[in-house]
């Protein structure tokens, strides 16, 4: 099996043909909490982004891979490594399946090659994401991948006004020395 796929997934790079995936998930304002975005992107800055997506990962610090089902290359979702830092060996780590997609185990088959990559090729020594406490099957899966709450930060995003608590969970690479 190859690095960054399964029987059922592929994560793969980003493409000129993935603009109006993209157009569409960041624009999307249900989506800009958890993504600091304060404003909508435009067709141009978004294909000038998938332009330098092949910038080296130590000089981006960030990598953006699409998720697709192997039998029909259908797109899924994204997966994002951001925050990387490779003195220290970490980065934080998030996922979106598209509405369509979701409760199917995309999610969690898409982190298991991820976390592969990341910890196996990468050789970080540690993964981190942030998750909204509402979001219970965010929570539920990360845990279930062996990610550990290691504390909550307070009132850490504003949603519709509102300030609300976010958990952050880490993984520790085993293997890594």
């Amino acid at each position: 099996m190859k690095l960054l796929e399964n029987e059922t997934l592929k994560l793969r790079a980003l493409e000129r043909d993935d603009l109006d995936l993209l157009f569409s998930v960041e624009n999307n304002s249900a989506h800009w909490e958890v993504s600091d975005t304060l404003s909508p992107f435009s067709r141009d800055v978004l294909l000038r982004y998938i332009e330098n997506a092949h910038l080296d990962l130590f000089e981006a610090k960030q990598l953006r891979l699409v998720i697709t089902r192997t039998s029909d290359k259908c797109v899924l979702g994204l997966i994002d490594l951001f925050d990387f830092n490779p003195n220290h060996k970490r980065a934080g780590i998030g996922i979106l399946i598209l509405n369509q997609y979701k409760r199917k185990g995309y999610a969690s088959e898409a982190l298991d090659i991820f976390i592969n990559y990341v910890f196996g090729h990468l050789d970080l020594h540690q993964i981190y994401a942030s998750i909204p406490l509402n979001n219970k099957a965010s929570m539920s899966l990360f845990k279930t991948k062996g990610f550990q709450e290691i504390g909550i930060q307070k009132e850490w995003i504003r949603r519709r006004g509102e300030f609300e608590h976010v958990a952050l969970y880490q993984k520790i690479n085993p293997d890594h020395k």
